[in-house]
């Protein structure tokens, strides 16, 4: 498919704003023990804390940080599965091309007034590569099908009491159909697809808040 300009800005925003809500939650699990220098351990600890920032979950399968946490994985006989061994991607993937994100990550982790070790470096840029790679699939659905199909959101309940029914705002609505070709990635297309990726509550709001700013002036 073809990708417009303000798809492109659209697209980078929203990484931007997510992977600087992950550092910020890894920066506070580190001001608790007085460093500066971001460990695995601090990123996670922030997604412990904060639902919302789980994101990029196809990374967790590849990344010695998260490997331990995923659990022991059986087959239909109960048999452990051993870890896959991987000598090289077969072919182009989010997962290979996670290094392209470095220099962006550095530069989020100095706004910040952090540095992070290489094995912290190596999680954001493959979270970023592969949430980006999943937002971009997501924007190709929402152009075939005309329009998003389901939102994710996250509701906080008080025990006992039954959850309140999920409301769509209508900046949400509005991106629950489209117009346009069905060959072009527009603008609102990623941000359709944002709202897929990201749990309702306040990343998605920053982000798409984000978004708009950075497309506004575009052509």
């Amino acid at each position: 498919m073809h990708v417009s300009r303000t798809a492109a800005s659209a697209a980078a925003s929203v990484t931007r704003t997510v992977l600087t809500e992950i550092i910020d939650g890894a920066r506070r699990a580190a001001a608790e023990e007085a460093r500066r220098k971001l460990t695995p351990g601090d990123l996670v600890s922030a997604i412990d804390r904060n639902v919302e920032l789980e994101v990029g979950h196809k990374w967790y399968a590849h990344s010695p940080t998260f490997r331990g946490l995923s659990g022991v994985v059986y087959d239909a006989e109960g048999v452990i599965v051993p870890p896959r061994r991987r000598s090289g991607a077969r072919k182009p993937s989010a997962v290979a091309g996670a290094h392209r994100f470095e220099a962006g990550v550095r530069k989020l982790l100095r706004s910040q007034g952090v540095t992070a070790v290489p094995a912290l470096v190596r999680d954001l840029d493959g979270i970023a590569s592969v949430f980006l790679t999943d937002l971009a699939r997501d924007a190709a659905m929402v152009v075939r099908e005309g329009g998003v199909r389901r939102f994710g959101s996250v509701t906080l309940t008080v025990p006992g009491e039954p959850a309140p029914p999920p409301s769509l705002d209508d900046s949400l609505r509005a991106l629950s159909t489209r117009s346009g070709d069905r060959r072009t990635i527009g603008g609102d297309d990623i941000l359709a697809a944002a709202t897929m990726q990201l749990f309702g509550g306040d990343l998605r709001r920053r982000a798409l808040t984000a978004a708009h700013e950075a497309t506004r002036n575009l052509p």
